[in-house]
């Protein structure tokens, strides 16, 4: 056996439809199998809690090893991970091809599935997993002002701890009264006709997302600003759902399989048109170039689709190599310190935003890869919050380190819990987009 893998990582399909993925018996062999792994290699200790939460259970146990372990414990390993994949994708010498065949996030995901087919997640998990309804009904008028001013209000806070179990401290996201898909027209095309090159189009439907379409819909309109300036006509995918990374993240397959059937009809219409896709955020984007490829292996329109969708700096920078980007800039960023957001990083096409924001004269990107410890709901519960912010500290000195001019993250969440580890009232993320958009002026 080798000790280690020095060959690019190769994540296999995820056998979620086998009856043997849920049988707990199988489930608990694996989980011995690969935490005494992970107990002899320790790489992965500064990742998140889930490695520390493991170490400390074979440390305090009779025998020093996994196998004094009590079983009933292994979930608590489980219920720190947010699947990341940073483990799997970044540090890990076990995963596939080696023969180990350690694939820790889907392992992870494997027991998360299981915890939800037995019933045993929260009520509170599955409520603000529901993004559609959820963020639907936040977001209009009245509703949206109320829940403004109830995310503000420190008493309403300490009852929402007590009763949904979220942390009374966690940075809410901001709810906008009417959805942008509702008050922007579908079409924003440029004068000139698009010039397609090897990997796109020239043509851009942007899916929007529950993020983008309800909380900081100012990111997609720079966007569409931003693909306008460089030539790409635009299109606004208007009634696509959530991407489903959510209920991933919760282990409810089977409604992430049902979003996915419903966005996928409407991402083929929009590529049969002549349209690549772009989501403004980073999750997202990993759901349908990943995820669910990984879940759908051989489902032929799933990888067509994953052909066709793109992070928007891989984008600019695949348009920028057939000298098709603008870079025309108008004004210097200064210094940035720039987060790179993990789902963003295990998607192995490089630093595009990094290498974009070079491109703006007199400007100095210092770029984190680090976790800003958000990692979906994990930073808004009342158990993991302290956990979240002891994870985001790096960032956070990193990004005081830096004295920059501007900072933000791919991930607009990630951004908000940097400025609220700050604690400075006038510290506002950016996102990279519009600090594009800033540098164009336009």
């Amino acid at each position: 056996m080798r000790e280690g893998s020095l060959e690019a990582p190769d994540r296999q399909p995820l056998d979620w439809q086998n009856d043997e993925f849920y049988d707990k018996e199988s489930l608990y062999d694996e989980l011995e199998r690969v935490y005494d792994i992970c107990h002899g290699c320790r790489r992965c200790v500064s990742l998140c809690d889930s490695f520390p939460t493991l170490f400390d259970l074979v440390d305090e146990s009779d025998t020093f090893e996994v196998d004094g372990v009590d079983k009933n414990d292994y979930m608590k390993v489980v219920d720190q991970c947010f699947l990341c994949d940073l483990c799997a994708e970044t540090k890990c010498p076990y995963l596939p091809p080696h023969e180990w065949a350690v694939d820790f996030p889907h392992l992870m995901l494997r027991a998360k599935a299981y915890k939800f087919r037995e019933q045993d997640t929260r009520w509170r998990d599955r409520l603000i997993t529901s993004t559609d309804p959820i963020f639907d009904t936040l977001s209009t008028p009245g509703v949206a002002q109320l829940a403004n001013a109830a995310a503000g209000s420190k008493s309403l806070r300490n009852l929402g701890e007590k009763m949904l179990g979220l942390h009374a401290e966690a940075p809410l996201p901001h709810f906008e009264a009417k959805a942008l898909t509702k008050r922007l027209p579908a079409q924003h095309d440029t004068p000139d006709a698009p010039v397609a090159c090897e990997r796109t189009t020239g043509k851009v439907a942007i899916y929007v997302t529950c993020y983008g379409d309800h909380n900081e819909p100012q990111v997609v309109e720079d966007l569409i600003a931003i693909l306008k300036h460089n030539g790409v006509s635009v299109h606004i995918l208007q009634d696509a759902k959530c991407c489903g990374m959510p209920k991933l993240e919760l282990g409810d397959l089977p409604k992430v399989a049902s979003l996915k059937d419903a966005n996928i009809t409407t991402f083929l219409k929009a590529i049969d048109d002549g349209y690549d896709i772009i989501a403004p955020i980073p999750s997202c984007v990993l759901m349908y170039k990943q995820e669910l490829p990984l879940m759908f292996p051989d489902d032929a329109d799933v990888a067509r689709v994953k052909a066709h969708f793109f992070d928007p700096f891989e984008y600019l920078m695949l348009r920028h190599k057939a000298q098709l980007a603008n870079t025309e800039f108008k004004q210097s960023l200064g210094k940035v310190a720039y987060h790179v957001a993990c789902h963003q990083r295990v998607q192995n096409f490089g630093m595009k935003t990094k290498d974009f924001l070079n491109l703006i004269p007199d400007t100095e990107v210092s770029a984190i890869e680090r976790c800003s410890g958000h990692d979906g709901t994990y930073a808004l519960k009342a158990e993991t919050y302290e956990k979240a912010m002891k994870i985001a500290r790096p960032v956070v000195r990193r990004v005081k380190e830096a004295e920059a001019d501007t900072f933000g993250s791919d991930c607009p969440m990630a951004g908000r819990l940097i400025a609220h580890g700050l604690d400075d009232a006038n510290a506002e993320p950016q996102h990279p987009i519009s600090m594009v958009r800033k540098a164009y002026a336009i």
